[in-house]
C-alpha cells in the first residue's frame, strides 16, 4: 500500500482554532469529519488515518506549535519511512486572496515561520504543499494580530465551500499525483 502525510499546520489550543493561521487544522478536522476518522493522539501529534484504492493517507496535526513544525515533520517521516516527496504540508499563505488554493512542489518559506522550520529541519525546500490563501487585508503593523485573528464574517460564510474543495485534494495527491492536482485545483 502506497503511503502519504498529510500534514495540517496550526497551533495547538481552543484560543487558536478558529484563526487564519490554523487552516492547516481546520481542513483536516473537516476532511476527518467527513471520512468519519479517529483521531489519536501520538507522540508529536494528533493523528488519523484514511485509506482508498490502495492508498494510505497519513493525517498529522503537530502539537509542536507552528514554530516549531520540522520537529514533528521529521518524526511523523522517519515513523512512517516517507520521503518528503511523499507529503503533502497544508499552511495558510498571506499572499494569496482569501480561499485561493495553489500547490506546489517546492518553493521559499515565503516569509512562514511553520515552512521555515520544517525547511531548516529537513535541509530541502522541495516538498509539496498546499496553500490556503487568507489574504493580506491589515494594516501596516497588524500581521500578527491578523494572521491569528478570527474570520471575519464573510469568510466564515465562505468557508463551507472552500472546505468542501479541500476535501477533494487530499486524495487526488495520492491518486493522481502532483502535477495533476496542480492541474486540476490550481486557481479554483
Amino acid at each position: 500500500m502506497k503511503k502519504f502525510l498529510i500534514v495540517g499546520l496550526g497551533n495547538i489550543g481552543a484560543e487558536y482554532t478558529h484563526t487564519r493561521h490554523n487552516i492547516g487544522f481546520q481542513i483536516l478536522d473537516h476532511f476527518a469529519r467527513h471520512h468519519q476518522l479517529d483521531w489519536q493522539t501520538v507522540k508529536l501529534g494528533d493523528r488519523a488515518e484514511y485509506k482508498i484504492k490502495g492508498r494510505s493517507f497519513i493525517l498529522i496535526k503537530p502539537s509542536t506549535y507552528m514554530n516549531l513544525s520540522g520537529k514533528a515533520v521529521l518524526h511523523h517521516l522517519r515513523q512512517e519511512k516517507l520521503d518528503p516527496s511523499q507529503m503533502l504540508v497544508i499552511t495558510d499563505d498571506l499572499n494569496l486572496p482569501f480561499g485561493a488554493i495553489r500547490l506546489k512542489a517546492k518553493g521559499s518559506d515565503g516569509g512562514h515561520n511553520g515552512l521555515k522550520d520544517i525547511q531548516n529541519t529537513l535541509q530541502t525546500t522541495v516538498y509539496p504543499r498546499f496553500r490556503f490563501g487568507i489574504s493580506n487585508t491589515f494594516g501596516q503593523g497588524q500581521q500578527v494580530d491578523y494572521v491569528l485573528g478570527e474570520w471575519s464574517p464573510e469568510e466564515t460564510k465562505l468557508m463551507p465551500e472552500r472546505l468542501q474543495k479541500s476535501l477533494e485534494i487530499i486524495p487526488a495527491f495520492g491518486l493522481s499525483g502532483l502535477a495533476q492536482t496542480m492541474n486540476s485545483f490550481n486557481g479554483t
